[in-house]
């Protein structure tokens, strides 16, 4: 989700919170008025999750909000579901623009950090690669495949980050990314070889996660930290992690998963191994 409507919605529940506290409760109180798991409040007021209508109408009832208050804060929902609805309606829409929230995101950024396990991640992705990659997924999610073309050339614009000195970069993929094809042997053995040339880019760390090593920790998806802010794609989405507690809780998870990494010399054996196998398939 794009982070203007993440930041609204934070706004949103940082307001709800203030009522609450004026009116002398604390979380759990509030979530006893209202019949409600605690974890449910936490989660409208810190941003997590977003409010439905009778939420908000039942939480100004408990907290009882002066009606002019009460009014500007339905207008602010309102205006935080027009946001998500933009988001969702520009996923639809193609790829295109969503590459270019990201490249815009990944120029400003200080550091970023990569965990990926079933696709090799789009900074390092050859245009072949990534256009198959857009091709499965507007099939699947039914968008437009009209800008395929130009979400690639936007992606491979993205990869101009590795080249930037002042960036702290970890990319960490697993094994498994290039066992799964999504485009032909032949390209796939380009792909390889373009994993192998990233493991010698300055200031850029490369490594793998070799397939039957045990790992600190099963994942179930890959996820970005891009700074303070951790995204992880799903199916039919994305989602946008910036509790610092959390955020801070996928760094620890990174950082062990990087002892059962490799790097250097022995990810580059391990590539070239995968390469000369898709080599093999493509004759």
């Amino acid at each position: 989700m794009t982070s203007s409507f993440e930041s609204l919605r934070l706004e949103f529940g940082d307001r709800l919170r203030r009522l609450r506290e004026q009116a002398g409760l604390d979380g759990k109180d509030l979530a006893a008025r209202l019949g409600w798991q605690a974890s449910k409040v936490s989660k409208i007021e810190r941003g997590k999750q977003t409010a439905t209508d009778s939420d908000l109408v039942d939480i100004l009832d408990a907290l009882a909000v002066p009606d002019a208050e009460a009014e500007q804060l339905r207008q602010q929902l309102r205006d935080l579901r027009l946001k998500q609805l933009a988001w969702r309606r520009q996923l639809r829409a193609g790829h295109r623009d969503r590459q270019r929230q990201d490249l815009v995101d990944e120029q400003t950024a200080h550091t970023i950090r990569i965990v990926d396990i079933m696709a090799v991640p789009g900074v390092l992705q050859t245009a072949d690669y990534a256009r198959a990659i857009f091709a499965t997924q507007a099939d699947l999610l039914e968008v437009p495949v009209s800008d395929i073309d130009e979400a690639v050339a936007v992606r491979m614009q993205r990869q101009h980050v590795l080249y930037d000195s002042s960036k702290t970069i970890d990319i960490l993929i697993a094994e498994a990314t290039l066992m799964h094809p999504v485009c032909t042997p032949a390209q796939m053995v380009a792909q390889v070889d373009r994993l192998v040339s990233a493991t010698s880019l300055p200031g850029v760390r490369v490594g793998l996660l070799p397939a039957y090593r045990p790992l600190p920790h099963l994942l179930p998806h890959g996820f970005w930290i891009v700074d303070d802010v951790v995204s992880i794609e799903k199916v039919t989405g994305e989602a946008r992690e910036t509790d610092p507690e959390q955020v801070e809780i996928y760094g620890k998870l990174t950082d062990r998963l990087w002892s059962a990494a490799v790097a250097g010399d022995k990810a580059r054996a391990l590539l070239l191994s995968c390469g000369q196998r898709w080599t093999e398939l493509a004759r």
